[in-house]
């Protein structure tokens, strides 16, 4: 680690939802910077104005603020390097791509999208490099005066960089050790586009520059253009300060076989995105982690495993444990494997171990959007907490809880009646008498005690009596032990929920 304070960067395209893999990427960024002391940024690569989608940034600062990924420097903050969004930033790179063309790194290139087609349609695996630039029209084929004949008469033009055909280039990266590539392998990639904008390729490098990012770390797929970076890095007289780089491994489709994509969620029935996205061009809902009922502490668990592990059997951390024991050295070159269960493994356990004050919130909006009204908070909190342990998803609150809200609207009655009969409705009328008496039923272990007792009085086995009771106060087979269930309700509301349901149970 080198003495300069760590600056690391997560620069998206707003051309849509956020894919996991993404949120990942964030996450490593920034447990690094945490681990190091030093600053996350958010820079916003919006050169490709075609793709540009409309509410996209605002959809990525949510999503890294519902995960509490905050950005030391960002478009919304601001920042010593503002502004951070690379459209802002258009007159800045022209210098740069000049800069190049005039060293001999670059040239400008004329030829039309008709002309590139055509080429395309006509030479098998055609690139625009060094095999065929010279026949091509551009400022290497053409004469001086051709070229500023050209330029003077504004003829749209693009700037290539001119990859040399037969050198070895060498980098050294973080996860994945020595590098190497042929540069004679890469085309001549577009630098600067007829609009003016810059191409990923030269505003990743300028801009990490300018706003001196040490450490850029990245999915794998982006290792093909490694090579021009890297001379560009050179050519722009900036190699002493270019990050340390550092791959990451794939996201893979839970069978191993390619990079987990959108239609991979689609297919199985999981998000592959952190929060629902609506595509207002196709009207595509495209659902979310947040959405589905899954905590941010959970999600972020989840990803970091995905390729990282900090060398023993645990697997839940707190994001204060992860910034503590995060090492990129730790974090594999192999994909990993993306497992739904386990994710929502994940999610269980998160909930379990979460302070009912902390899902109080996210409880209260779901069981809102089902119209069940909350008016006491304590009762609330005790609710959460006898309940939580059976919550896979935050939305699984509802039909765990919903019932001690109200009462049920329909009973599993397959369950009850053909088994019932009028001894067991006149167990539950006379139990119904003892709750309304003055005897004191403060505990469950007192009202399941007196329970048992009576049902011994009547010849009846408890086991018999103990599902239809359950039903009773909750409508259905599940809910967690069913004497703590009563208590909870209160005496008076039992009696009511018991006489109700025999009315059912006796139709």
């Amino acid at each position: 680690m080198s003495d300069k304070k760590v600056r690391v960067r997560f620069a998206p395209s707003p051309t849509g939802g956020l894919h996991l893999g993404g949120v990942r990427t964030v996450l490593f960024n920034y447990l690094f910077a945490k681990k190091h002391k030093g600053d996350f940024v958010l820079r916003i690569e919006d050169t490709d104005q075609s793709r540009y989608v409309s509410g996209a940034e605002e959809y990525i600062m949510e999503c890294l603020n519902w995960c509490g990924l905050t950005p030391d420097e960002s478009p919304v903050t601001g920042g010593q390097y503002a502004p951070y969004r690379q459209s802002e930033r258009k007159s800045i790179y022209r210098e740069y791509a000049e800069r190049l063309v005039s060293q001999g790194h670059a040239y400008y290139a004329f030829d039309t999208p008709e002309e590139l087609d055509r080429n395309r349609k006509e030479i098998p695996n055609f690139q625009y490099g060094h095999a065929y630039r010279d026949s091509l029209r551009n400022s290497l084929s053409l004469t001086t005066h051709q070229v500023e004949e050209l330029l003077d008469g504004g003829e749209p033009h693009v700037i290539r960089i001119k990859m040399p055909e037969n050198e070895t280039i060498y980098f050294n990266d973080m996860i994945r050790g020595n590098v190497s590539f042929e540069t004679g392998q890469s085309d001549d990639k577009v630098l600067l586009k007829a609009d003016g904008m810059p191409t990923y390729h030269l505003a990743v490098v300028v801009d990490d520059y300018l706003m001196k990012i040490t450490h850029a770390f990245r999915g794998e797929e982006w290792l093909p253009s490694a090579p021009v970076h890297l001379l560009l890095w050179e050519y722009l007289g900036w190699k002493a300060d270019m990050p340390q780089w550092a791959h990451l491994p794939l996201i893979l489709k839970p069978d191993g076989h390619g990079k987990l994509s959108k239609r991979d969620g689609a297919r199985l029935g999981f998000p592959v995105y952190a929060m629902n996205w609506f595509d207002e061009k196709t009207g595509e809902l495209t659902p979310g982690f947040r959405e589905l009922g899954f905590l941010p502490e959970a999600f972020l668990n989840l990803l970091v495993m995905l390729g990282w592990n900090d060398g023993t059997d645990n697997e839940i951390f707190t994001l204060d444990e992860l910034i503590d024991k995060f090492s990129i050295e730790r974090v594999n070159k192999a994909g990993a494997k993306f497992d739904f269960e386990k994710a929502k493994w994940f999610n269980s356990e998160w909930i379990k171990r979460s302070d009912a004050s902390r899902l109080k919130p996210e409880v209260i909006k779901i069981l809102e959007e089902k119209n069940v009204t909350v008016a006491d908070d304590q009762y609330l909190l005790t609710v959460i907490d006898l309940v939580k342990e059976r919550c896979i998803l935050l939305t699984d609150f509802y039909l765990q809880s919903a019932y001690f809200f109200e009462q049920p609207k329909e009973y599993d009655l397959n369950a009850v009646k053909p088994k019932w009969t009028d001894a067991k409705t006149e167990f539950f009328n006379t139990f119904s008498s003892m709750l309304n008496s003055n005897e004191a039923f403060a505990a469950g272990a007192d009202m399941e005690q007196a329970f048992k007792t009576l049902a011994e009085q009547k010849g009846i086995k408890p086991g018999e009596l103990m599902l239809p009771f359950r039903i009773m106060l909750v409508g259905g087979k599940f809910g967690p032990h069913v004497f703590d269930i009563a208590v909870l309700l209160g005496k008076q509301e039992t009696v009511k929920r018991i006489a109700q349901a025999l009315s059912a149970f006796n139709n």
